[in-house]
């Protein structure tokens, strides 16, 4: 379990290993919105820009607009980022067909338009909550 997701220090280390990963750099290229992810009551809007997290907003108010996101329990997210995660948690694809407290809000088809650079950049969050478990 990574005791501090998510943390906005968490954020943070998330948001510098996405902007250091060379694969997302090229899928990413056209990946520009932003998106929320909800960790119980926790909630964060991810602004990006050609691939790029260019801002993590925590707490944000009615007036941050976010194309989709992604909501569910905090027990649900920490088998997503820890180490070893079990069947069905190991991707954001299977969680969101199989996991039913995972769930896709707002416009899927910006999500599934952005599908490519998307799945680099969950996995990212993968690998950050593995490297700091």
């Amino acid at each position: 379990m990574t005791s501090d997701f998510p943390s906005p220090d968490w954020m943070d280390r998330f948001k510098a290993v996405v902007n250091a990963d060379p694969e997302l750099a090229i899928a990413g290229r056209w990946f520009t919105t932003a998106f929320s992810v909800t960790v119980g009551d926790v909630r964060y809007a991810v602004r990006v820009e050609q691939g790029k997290i260019t801002e993590i907003i925590a707490s944000p108010r009615f007036d941050v607009r976010c194309a989709f996101g992604f909501r569910a329990p905090r027990e649900v997210w920490d088998k997503f980022v820890s180490a070893d995660p079990p069947p069905l948690f190991h991707d954001f694809f299977a969680m969101l067909m199989r996991v039913p407290e995972f769930v896709l809000e707002g416009d899927g088809l910006v999500a599934m338009q952005n599908a490519r650079a998307l799945h680099r950049m969950m996995n990212l969050m993968r690998k950050t909550g593995a490297a700091h478990g």
